[in-house]
């Protein structure tokens, strides 16, 4: 891999501030992240590093638009475009997420009694891939992950979590865009399962793809991260006013 001063930024995290409001516990504030800071360039992964709780999935929440920030700058360069998430509008949110940033999340979340492979391949479906070059690249992708040809046709409900979440990783990496967000890929994935993915974080790495992950498995995040950002650096002192 490039290193990461030689090659340009596709995300820089800047001065943002997190908190979150109890709407259960009489609307109480809870800060969080205080002064975020990072970037993560082409062809390089960075993971982030602490204790669970300390803020890791909430920040990959915010690059991907699901969380506002209180303060700060979230901007992505891809494609020729500059967008600051954390200012940014539902419509640029959603065209971003079309253009620019994957995201592998914890549980695989998809419309009921919709086929594996049918769910793998929509993305590229969505984005104007052809359906019979779709369902190929979906399918590779699933033998590569296990996933028995029997199931395909079947809705991923039915299957057991370590092949949900097979489901979920190939539908994440079935698409070729500038960020890609992983949060715990492997954490119920086997050995063998484990090396596929790293050897698939690999080749989006050699392919110029810059990664933001949360790795459980510190084989794994020593197998394929160049950086770890520390979250627990930027936590909100205790009692920080919200």
């Amino acid at each position: 891999m490039t290193g990461a001063s030689e090659t340009r930024a596709i995300l820089a995290v800047s001065g943002v501030d997190k908190t979150f409001t109890m709407h259960l516990q009489g609307g109480q504030r809870l800060p969080v992240l205080r002064e975020l800071a990072f970037e993560v360039h082409e062809g390089e992964c960075v993971a982030l590093g602490g204790a669970s709780g300390a803020g890791k999935s909430s920040i990959l929440k915010m690059v991907y638009g699901n969380y506002a920030v209180d303060r700060g700058s979230i901007v992505l360069q891809a494609r020729g475009s500059v967008i600051d998430i954390a200012a940014a509008g539902p419509r640029q949110v959603l065209a971003a997420r079309r253009d620019a940033v994957g995201y592998v999340s914890q549980f695989l979340r998809c419309v009921p009694r919709v086929a594996a492979l049918q769910i793998v391949a929509e993305p590229l479906l969505q984005r104007g891939v052809r359906a019979a070059e779709a369902r190929d690249r979906a399918a590779e992708l699933l033998a590569r992950l296990a996933i028995p040809e029997r199931l395909w046709a079947l809705p991923p409900a039915t299957f057991s979590g370590g092949e949900q979440q097979r489901v979920n990783i190939a539908r994440g990496f079935v698409t070729e865009l500038p960020l890609l967000l992983l949060d715990e890929p492997t954490a119920s994935l086997d050995v063998r399962n484990r090396e596929v993915v790293i050897e698939l974080i690999r080749e989006k790495l050699a392919r110029g793809t810059a990664i933001l992950g949360i790795f459980h498995d510190a084989e794994v995040r020593d197998a394929v991260a160049r950086r770890v950002v520390s979250v627990e650096m930027f936590a909100a002192p205790a009692g920080a006013a919200a």
